[in-house]
């Protein structure tokens, strides 16, 4: 038999499939089991997974409408037998890509944007479900491939090397940091749709940041990409004692966060990084788009709630292929009513 396991939708997500390519592996031992992604970093992740045989990536947003058909057309020479889009992959564009990959068998979940023409694209479906984590989600399609789970217990997979370990030991010792307790700090938010709204303001990062170092003389270290450039150049004008860890990956944030005291963020794709690692104290803030499928899988974590999403986290985001609800205005708004003493409160009580 030959798998494809599809998860393009983003990095987090593919850490959600890790227990289901365990699963996959434990019922067809002697089964070709790919993943398709389109992150670098969801790439990233899944190098050293020993229930896999190949990753493929493309990134699919930025190539191009044409490169990126060619591509999905392309992985129709595999001729797999089955293809599984990963929960959540609301949008059709992701049943489209299993349609053109072709595979005999292609399933999915039933979202509420669901039409006439999502039944052409996939054969096999099943609903999906807020009152269970993703990862629940996922190996719910087993039965469609007349399996059952075999293990007991499922936890997120990130497979280090010794090399990488021994790369964070070596910049922790460098920084005197070695057995010491530091807060981890991710201040992005992710860039696809309007998400980047649902970021707590750098200015209460910096806030808290301030207070940590001042009252508990707590080191604090802040992880992010790209995309947070801008915020980071900011934080070190502001707090010269900030520590930058200099990572060229994901699996090197990885590697660092599995020593951290604490970790602080939004729900994003770090928040399940650290969860995947297990960080021994994992603090989010509460976002609007905040539900069960999403939670911090496997870890203890603890929430700061959002006094304005107030339960209604359903009404602001649901997994439709639309944006947060609401006006830019009262999303940013929504973030602003999460005060810095309820997050210090929650980092101190760990800590």
């Amino acid at each position: 038999m030959k798998i494809l396991v599809i998860s393009l939708a983003g990095i987090g997500d593919t850490l959600f499939a890790t227990p289901l390519l365990l699963e996959l592996r434990a019922n067809f031992p002697d089964a070709t089991i790919d993943v398709l992604v389109k992150e670098a970093g969801a790439r990233d992740l899944l190098e050293s997974n020993p229930h896999i045989n190949r990753v493929f990536y493309k990134s699919l947003l930025t190539c191009g409408r044409i490169a990126g058909v060619k591509f999905l057309a392309s992985l129709r020479r595999e001729r797999y037998d089955v293809s599984i889009n990963t929960h959540p992959q609301s949008r059709i564009h992701y049943r489209v890509a299993a349609w053109l990959v072709g595979a005999q068998t292609r399933i999915s979940h039933e979202y509420e944007c669901f039409g006439v023409w999502d039944r052409f694209l996939v054969n096999h479906t099943l609903p999906q479900d807020y009152a269970r984590h993703a990862v629940e989600n996922n190996l719910a399609t087993l039965e469609l491939l007349s399996v059952k789970k075999k293990l007991s217990a499922h936890a997120l997979e990130i497979f280090l090397t010794p090399d990488e370990q021994k790369w964070a030991d070596d910049f922790l010792a460098k920084k005197n940091l070695a057995g010491k307790k530091w807060l981890g700090v991710h201040v992005g938010s992710g860039g696809t749709k309007n998400l980047a709204l649902r970021r707590w303001p750098l200015e209460n990062y910096i806030k808290l940041t301030r207070q940590l170092q001042t009252e508990k003389n707590l080191p604090v270290l802040f992880f992010g990409g790209p995309e947070e450039k801008s915020a980071h150049e900011t934080i070190r004008t502001e707090l010269p004692n900030a520590i930058f860890p200099p990572t060229k990956n994901l699996r090197q944030v990885a590697a660092v966060l599995a020593k951290a005291g604490a970790f602080l963020s939004v729900d994003t794709a770090l928040m399940h990084v650290a969860a995947a690692i297990r960080v021994r104290g994992q603090i989010v803030i509460e976002t609007p788009t905040w539900n069960k499928p999403i939670e911090p899988f496997g870890n203890h974590f603890t929430l700061v709630k959002n006094p304005a999403v107030a339960g209604r986290n359903l009404e602001f985001y649901r997994y439709d292929g639309g944006d947060i609800k609401g006006s830019r205005e009262e999303i940013i708004a929504a973030m602003e009513s999460v005060t810095v003493a309820e997050v210090f409160a929650a980092v101190t009580k760990l800590i």
